[in-house]
């Protein structure tokens, strides 16, 4: 196991994973923050270099310093080899099984191996599967104005509260740092009325997915969303970004909105997957899990 820290390392790497899309998006797009920054305070480990067989990023030891925070615990993998990603997930010294986390990835088999180390560690595996829809061309994707007296702008830190209660896995105290997180560190985009209130938002995540697509119920079924992503589709494709998200597979309404957009629905699934340990006898629950919901790696629902 090697962690890459040399910045030309991660750059090539960088430039390998771009190759491998759309079935490396989530570690692309998580080396690609580690790149320009490292908002989320990430690191990039591969099993060896310059040949790699999987490359996992997981969040640095002083972000992942709550054990019950499965928020900001974010791992993304990719493998080449089944066999080494089984191997480098299994061992203690690259994944913490002892915390809750999320890992996500595009693979089947990273399903298969994260459920089967999670069965022989005594840990609990909630799995959330999405369909992924990429844009090809993002210049090419129309750019729609705001509805009158509507105005665009980034979404404010002021409203982490409102985000926080409409989002499924949302309502906690890590939720809520989390989504803070994403607002203050990465592309977002809102629709704010007259008296500056948000009625429709969406935010962009450490993996560089589309995420946390809301629209308030009063306001639905009016293109509110397709003005958001035609935004941070501009803003993301001008810093080197694919533009992508995920989607509940019986999610149509959002899907028939990105379609219409020009994304188009990659092969297979995307999956989250939720690891919460079990409280040891005697002792209390330290772990806040995932509400049972349709929430998800990009919630965009309701719109």
């Amino acid at each position: 196991m090697l962690i890459l820290s040399c910045s030309s390392k991660l750059r090539l790497l960088e430039g390998l994973l771009q190759r491998g899309l759309p079935e490396t998006l989530p570690v692309y797009g998580a080396v690609m923050h580690v790149n320009r920054g490292n908002p989320a305070g990430q690191e990039v480990l591969v099993d060896s270099w310059p040949e790699f067989k999987i490359v996992l990023t997981r969040p640095r030891r002083e972000v992942a310093c709550d054990p019950g925070n499965y928020c900001a615990n974010l791992y993304s993998a990719f493998y080449q080899e089944e066999g080494a990603c089984r191997a480098l997930l299994r061992s203690s010294h690259a994944v913490d099984w002892s915390q809750a986390f999320q890992i996500q990835g595009l693979q089947d088999g990273l399903c298969e191996v994260v459920r089967d180390i999670a069965r022989v560690r005594g840990v609990d595996v909630e799995t959330y599967q999405y369909q992924t829809l990429l844009h090809p061309d993002p210049p090419a994707m129309p750019q729609h104005r705001p509805g009158k007296g509507l105005t665009l702008a980034p979404v404010s830190s002021a409203h982490v509260a409102l985000l926080n209660d409409t989002w499924d896995f949302g309502g906690n105290s890590w939720s809520l740092h989390y989504l803070d997180l994403l607002i203050r560190h990465f592309p977002s985009a809102c629709l704010l009325t007259p008296e500056g209130h948000p009625i429709s938002w969406t935010l962009t995540d450490p993996v560089a997915s589309l995420t946390h697509g809301y629209t308030l119920p009063g306001h639905r079924g009016q293109g509110h969303i397709r003005v958001l992503i035609g935004a941070l589709a501009a803003q993301l494709h001008a810093c080197g970004f694919p533009v992508y998200a995920g989607v509940l597979p019986e999610n149509e309404p959002s899907q028939r909105s990105l379609h219409r957009l020009g994304f188009h629905t990659q092969p297979g699934l995307s999956y989250q997957l939720v690891v919460t340990p079990k409280p040891t006898q005697g002792q209390p629950a330290s772990v806040q899990g995932p509400a049972p919901s349709s929430g998800g790696q990009l919630r965009f629902h309701s719109l």
